[in-house]
């Protein structure tokens, strides 16, 4: 139980620290001339504590559970997969439904979403490794 909760922070805390510095400052711009007019001027807390929360789990759940010990290469392939099919599927629907979601945000976004998957996992696979 402990490897377990202690993978699943190991997850979440590199998702949230790679999504701050993304969102909080190196993407920022691109966010603000692509979808400015769409953003709130402070982000819903709750709202994204519970996506972190739930895509930490979902990390675990898909890719780093699955894997066997020592393999952060396939942890890091398998959650590059799953950060596409995520967040392309947030910006294909955005790209499908909302006027003027700009193209190139959605390829950037969607690259972004495979790297700090793949990273996050990565991060998952090496606790587990490590308490093992």
């Amino acid at each position: 139980m402990t490897k377990t909760v202690l993978t699943y922070l190991s997850i979440l805390a590199t998702m949230v620290l790679l999504d701050a510095v993304w969102l909080g400052g190196i993407a920022q711009p691109l966010y603000r001339r692509g979808i400015g007019h769409l953003m709130a001027p402070q982000p819903n807390l709750l709202a994204a504590l519970a996506f972190y929360l739930l895509y930490a789990a979902g990390i675990f759940a898909f890719v780093v559970g699955p894997r066997g010990v020592g393999d952060w290469q396939s942890a890091a392939a398998w959650g590059a997969l799953f950060g596409f099919m995520a967040y392309m599927t947030y910006d294909l629907t955005n790209l499908a439904t909302l006027r003027d979601w700009p193209l190139a945000l959605a390829l950037v976004d969607t690259a972004w979403g495979c790297c700090a998957t793949a990273l996050a996992a990565v991060a998952g696979r090496l606790a587990t490794d490590r308490l093992a």
